[in-house]
């Protein structure tokens, strides 16, 4: 996969940032969206996806299929720029919380998430 530059990859994290706050704040703290159903789908994404982690690659077209998916839900709360979309894939991997989140569906679930979530950006965003 084509590597990203240290700058781009910060530009990246400071897009969800920026983004992200201002979807809380115009949207008092996404009220408009069904937490509980994200959350229901997410789990659902996710455990389907954890069988092709480490045996498809994060570029496969049936992974890709599932980040299309994912970022179907994302875009519930508001629909990220391609900067931001690398910048929460970025997340999952750094954050511990996140990364203990998602690695619970995989142990290398967080880590195949952000490069899953790159490319889709790069291709479709």
């Amino acid at each position: 996969m084509k590597s990203l530059t240290d700058l781009f990859l910060n530009e990246c994290r400071a897009s969800l940032q920026r983004e992200q706050g201002q979807s809380l704040a115009a949207t008092q703290n996404w009220s408009h969206v069904d937490k509980t159903q994200v959350h229901a789908d997410w789990d659902a994404l996710y455990t389907q996806l954890a069988p092709l982690v480490g045996t498809l690659a994060p570029e496969d077209e049936e992974v890709q299929q599932w980040m299309a998916r994912h970022f179907a839900i994302a875009s519930r709360f508001y629909v990220p720029t391609k900067q931001a979309y690398i910048g929460l894939g970025i997340f999952y991997r750094e954050n511990p919380d996140m990364r203990a989140f998602h690695n619970g569906y995989h142990p290398a679930m967080a880590d195949f998430l952000e490069l899953a979530i790159r490319r889709y950006a790069l291709d479709h965003l």
